[in-house]
């Protein structure tokens, strides 16, 4: 009776094990290809959600941070479920989901600065193609299917990124916007806590002050700069963060630009009274400078400004900046492995080429895609302040407004118009022109030149301006 029992309760225990057996062989029949598109699927999504919705908005190192935490789990649930549900666990997936979640937590507790960031771009392109080389031989010794070639994209993905990191890397060292001082036409000039560089050209009074758009530096006014100094004093400046400017503390509103500009000035020794010029967004800054400063202007050209009232009487602008506060803050992580180079220079026959390198060298830089996004989240800030210029009668105001926009974007034609209302001394054409070609394409410019011109000598003589 014993012997009997015994060899049943044996029975029993091996036929437990081969049902183990067979229910850990049943967890192992999803096919490796569908574990490897659903966690590499995953590790994407988690990306986008944390990049585009949890951190919205961010600056470069958090953004940087959450998509690295994001990748980072699409290789955790590589690892954890070829484990689980395949017969070709693929463990070595941890390394790369461990390094990313270390370097990606790192930059979200740290926050480091743009100078640390471009400096840590010698460290870890090299390390980055290092892992990707250790992942293609883990990946070729580990998965004996074609799943492999799914793994192959992606990390590809990351050698590619890391060979345009350091060439990023090798751009940013000579690029001459992050080394103020060096081929800087005039001076910088400290304005509080940063310094701003100013050049001004040419003599006689009044002074022309030009105001950049959104991330636009002084170079692209040099055409426009080099006519207008032959009949007057002509003087363009960079913002805090732009070109040969430092960075300031923070963003900066409308009424800090106007501050800055007028210690600027007064720092450099420039008086008024002044002509101010501004393009695009540059034209809701100037009126700011004009509203809190009104004995200094004499007169005002917008060069297809923005409007102060842009948010509610344009209707596809709030979509359209809803949409740029969640992408903007990406841009200067891509630009850091060079994918602002991909875009296409823009064509320029108003500038000269040392210009025009400057523009794009400082376009496709991680510091002006910085600047975009620092600028274009203040702007509802910056358009509410410019709101206080109610009126600018009776002094000469031009106003020229881009084909391109009147043409194209709905609503941009009545603010123009409105804008060239806020003074009875005024005058407003549409010019056959792109909205950037007003400053940097040689036949398009000459409605700007034209159009400053005619205010600096309303001004000089006291004769109104010819109303178009």
């Amino acid at each position: 009776m014993t012997t009997t029992a015994t060899r049943t309760g044996q029975t029993t225990d091996d036929d437990a094990a081969t049902a183990s057996r067979v229910t850990d062989t049943s967890r192992r029949r999803v096919p490796v290809g569908v574990v490897v598109a659903i966690a590499m699927l995953g590790g994407l999504v988690a990306t986008l959600v944390l990049v585009l919705v949890v951190f919205a908005g961010a600056t470069e190192p958090v953004i940087t941070g959450s998509g690295l935490l994001g990748l980072a789990s699409g290789w955790a649930l590589l690892a954890v479920l070829t484990t689980r549900l395949t017969n070709q666990p693929q463990r070595w997936a941890a390394v790369p989901a461990i390094v990313m979640s270390a370097t990606g937590a790192a930059l979200l507790v740290t926050t480091p600065s743009n100078d640390v960031l471009t400096t840590a771009g010698w460290v870890w392109p090299p390390a980055a193609l290092v892992l990707a080389v250790w992942m293609v031989r883990a990946v070729r010794h580990s998965m004996t299917s074609r799943a492999r070639w799914l793994l192959y994209p992606v990390i590809g993905a990351i050698a590619v990124t890391a060979v345009g990191g350091f060439v990023e890397s090798v751009a940013l060292t000579r690029d001459e916007t992050r080394a103020p001082g060096s081929s800087m036409p005039g001076r910088s000039y400290d304005v509080g806590g940063h310094r701003l560089h100013l050049n001004c050209t040419g003599t006689g009074s009044p002074t022309v002050v030009l105001q950049n758009g959104l991330s636009e530096t002084s170079p692209l006014w040099s055409g426009i700069q080099a006519r207008i100094a032959k009949t007057t004093r002509v003087c363009a400046y960079d913002r805090a963060g732009q070109g040969w400017s430092g960075d300031a503390a923070s963003p900066q509103d409308g009424i800090a630009v106007a501050t800055d500009l007028h210690t600027l000035l007064a720092r450099a020794g420039e008086h008024g009274p002044y002509v101010l010029a501004g393009h695009s967004s540059g034209g809701t800054l100037v009126m700011t400078y004009a509203a809190r400063y009104p004995g200094q202007v004499a007169g005002m050209v917008l060069l297809d400004s923005a409007s102060p009232h842009q948010y509610t009487d344009q209707p596809d602008f709030p979509g359209t900046y809803a949409m740029m506060r969640r992408l903007l803050p990406v841009m200067p992580a891509l630009a850091r492995v060079g994918a602002s180079h991909l875009a296409q220079a823009t064509a320029s026959t108003a500038l000269s080429p040392s210009a025009v390198a400057h523009v794009q060298s400082f376009a496709t830089s991680p510091r002006g895609a910085r600047n975009m996004r620092d600028e274009h989240a203040q702007l509802l800030n910056v358009f509410a302040q410019a709101q206080a210029l109610t009126t600018f009668d009776p002094k000469p105001l031009a106003v020229v407004t881009a084909s391109e926009n009147a043409n194209g974007t709905k609503g941009w034609a009545a603010a123009q118009d409105a804008m060239a209302a806020l003074s009875t001394n005024s005058t407003h054409w549409v010019a056959d022109a792109t909205h950037v070609g007003l400053l940097d394409d040689a036949n398009a410019s000459a409605n700007s030149v034209r159009a400053i011109t005619e205010v600096v000598t309303a001004v000089r003589t006291g004769t109104p301006l010819v109303s178009r």
